[in-house]
């Protein structure tokens, strides 16, 4: 593309390429290459896809772009056609003959590959109509699915880096911040503190100012930030840009955990093309500044999300907190101002200096502007990432974009905030999700993971796999934490096997609060959430584990087991056929019996019986 000297160069190309695509007459076929689609096979489908074109002599009607994450990630590998918009979920190579023929090589759209509402049971052709879609408001994540996320020419065309021009030659580098704290913009890191205030404060302090981007995403079930540098990461690297303008800083460092290849190749080939264009580098655009980013990669310590032992493990020491007496704003990396906020949120930062401070302001709550990409997992029908406002309730998002239970169960709670969240229950799925009310929940926004639950959940059980992987990724560095997590998870343990006892409830409690006042960093003050929570919300869960010896649920083997309901067993025999230990025996036809001695409680004849006769005990 060549180096980009000055503005006017890049508004130019910026002209050429739309003026080029309003000419084309082309249809453009994106399909997903994000990390999950790929698994379920998007290489396969490309190559089936391109050898199909060509052998039906249709190469030249269509082009074939290779996108990041669509969100919808359950029913990958995803193909969208444009400017249609025509859907197609789950794309095999065995249906690209079909596909091509009838789209392709004749407009229509092929009846049998289109999503099918589970609850309508309406078969829908157009993305934007399918419910998962609907209800989001795609602000950041839109781009996604219509760029190629190793083209600098395709951000551009999209209107990127518009927003560095504005900053470069529209204003200075307190105008910038001045905007950023009007958009009422937080961290979308987990602590959501305001932006604009930290911007502020690092660029008052002296000394050699670094930006850092915080990729290093290590809550259980969470993707938010990946898909972003998979599928975008030309809006992470204009974002950062705008903040080294606004602070001052020469220098910056993307930190991403080593287990996300997608996202440090495609970032790294952002890099690359942005300095070769002149975007990135010495004298940006002709302007006299200069920023550079580099690329540093995680081992995988989830204790690395918190901004100091980031910075020691950028500094390559071991990555371990310290008492934040001066804030990282003040002395941080190398002892110097470091400006660290996530992916997220330097992908919103090009959006707001574009669109303006109230633009942005008007999305959202009053105190949490904007949207939120949320990592929807668990026990819900549509699994995925979804973008909505801040101030979406719980049940908008679990029921009306997630679809709801699988299989009609009831939904007992939804953990928001990684590892270190609470548990909500039913009687807030009305609540409006933002940072301040889900703090009065007990719970935390976290990065964004958001983990549903059904009638199947032991909660007590729940709180014990969040402190076991709490635990081990603690740093050991403070005897609160360290010592105090593991009590816990003890008591816990002891509770799921059987071995509870009165006052173990309020032992907990007890040392909950040590934990949370003494430890030294946000790992140790956060990680007694989730079992607080579902002492709050669930403590008849506990005592019926500890006084009872019950679990309702089905999932402590020490505390139920499974029997047949003679009433309602049709002696279909599946039950029998899928038992791996041959625990199930009986005539057709007639009730069967299910032999405890062999009962291993691995739960497959309880969720293959259709008629509810296994039942927990």
């Amino acid at each position: 593309m060549g180096r980009l000297n000055n503005r006017e160069a890049l508004q130019a190309l910026r002209r050429d390429l739309k003026d080029t695509q309003g000419r084309q007459k082309k249809r453009l076929i994106s399909l997903c290459a994000g990390s999950g689609c790929a698994a379920y096979g998007t290489a396969k489908v490309y190559k089936a896809l391109k050898e199909e074109l060509s052998r039906q002599g249709l190469q030249d009607e269509v082009e074939i772009k290779l996108t990041g994450c669509h969100g919808f990630c359950e029913k990958g590998p995803i193909m969208v056609f444009h400017p249609e918009g025509i859907f197609y979920p789950q794309v095999t190579e065995a249906h690209i003959p079909d596909i091509v023929e009838k789209t392709v090589g004749r407009g229509e759209v092929v009846e049998n590959r289109l999503f099918r509402d589970p609850l309508s049971k309406k078969k829908i052709i157009h993305e934007r109509d399918v419910p998962f879609y609907r209800l989001q408001k795609r602000i950041v994540f839109g781009k996604n699915g219509i760029i190629d996320p190793t083209s600098i020419r395709d951000y551009i065309a999209v209107d990127g880096y518009k927003a560095l021009e504005k900053a470069l030659f529209e204003m200075d580098p307190m105008e910038i911040i001045a905007e950023i704290k009007a958009s009422g913009l937080r961290g979308r890191g987990g602590g959501g503190f305001p932006t604009g205030v930290k911007w502020e404060s690092c660029r008052k302090h002296p000394g050699e100012r670094y930006v850092i981007c915080n990729a290093d995403e290590g809550d259980p079930g969470a993707y938010m930030d990946r898909s972003l540098l998979e599928g975008n990461p030309h809006a992470i690297i204009e974002g950062m840009i705008i903040g080294a303008i606004a602070v001052g800083s020469r220098s910056g460092f993307v930190y991403v955990r080593h287990e996300y290849p997608l996202a440090v190749k495609n970032l790294t080939l952002a890099l690359e093309s942005a300095r070769e264009s002149g975007l990135l580098g010495e004298n940006i655009l002709g302007s006299g500044i200069d920023f550079d980013i580099q690329i540093s990669r995680g081992g995988g310590a989830f204790v690395c999300g918190e901004s100091t032992a980031l910075m020691a493990s950028l500094e390559g020491l071991p990555g371990r907190p310290r008492a934040k007496y001066i804030h990282t704003v003040e002395k941080g990396f190398r002892q110097g101002p470091s400006n660290l906020n996530n992916v997220e949120t330097w992908a919103n930062v090009p959006i707001i200096i574009d669109k303006g401070a109230d633009w942005y302001a008007s999305v959202g709550t009053e105190k949490s502007k904007g949207t939120k990409i949320f990592s929807l997992v668990g026990k819900v029908v549509n699994t995925g990432l979804v973008e909505v406002p801040m101030g979406t309730t719980l049940r908008t998002i679990i029921y009306d974009i997630g679809g709801g239970i699988p299989k009609n169960k009831k939904f007992k709670a939804v953990q928001t905030g990684g590892p270190s969240g609470g548990c909500i229950p039913e009687q807030f799925l009305d609540l409006g999700v933002d940072f301040d009310e889900l703090a009065k929940v007990g719970s935390i926004m976290g990065s964004g993971g958001m983990i549903v639950m059904d009638q199947n959940t032991c909660m007590v059980d729940v709180a014990r796999y969040f402190l076991d992987f709490l635990m081990e990724e603690s740093c050991g560095q403070c005897t609160p934490c360290r010592e105090g997590i593991k009590q816990m998870l003890d008591i816990l343990t002891r509770i799921c096997e059987g071995n509870g006892k009165e006052g173990d409830i309020e032992l907990l409690e007890e040392l909950s609060g040590m934990v949370q006042k003494f430890s030294l960093c946000g790992l140790g003050t956060s990680a007694p959430n989730p079992v607080l929570t579902t002492i709050r919300y669930f403590r008849h869960e506990y005592e019926a584990h500890i006084r009872d010896k019950k679990c309702e649920a089905g999932v402590c083997k020490a505390l139920f087991h499974y029997e047949i309901d003679p009433e309602a067993c049709t002696g279909c025999g599946v039950c029998a056929r899928k038992c791996p230990q041959g625990a199930i025996t009986g005539e057709k036809k007639k009730p069967h019996q299910l032999d405890q001695e062999k009962c291993i409680r691995c739960g497959i004849c309880y969720e293959a019986c259709k008629f509810d006769a296994v039942v927990i005990r």
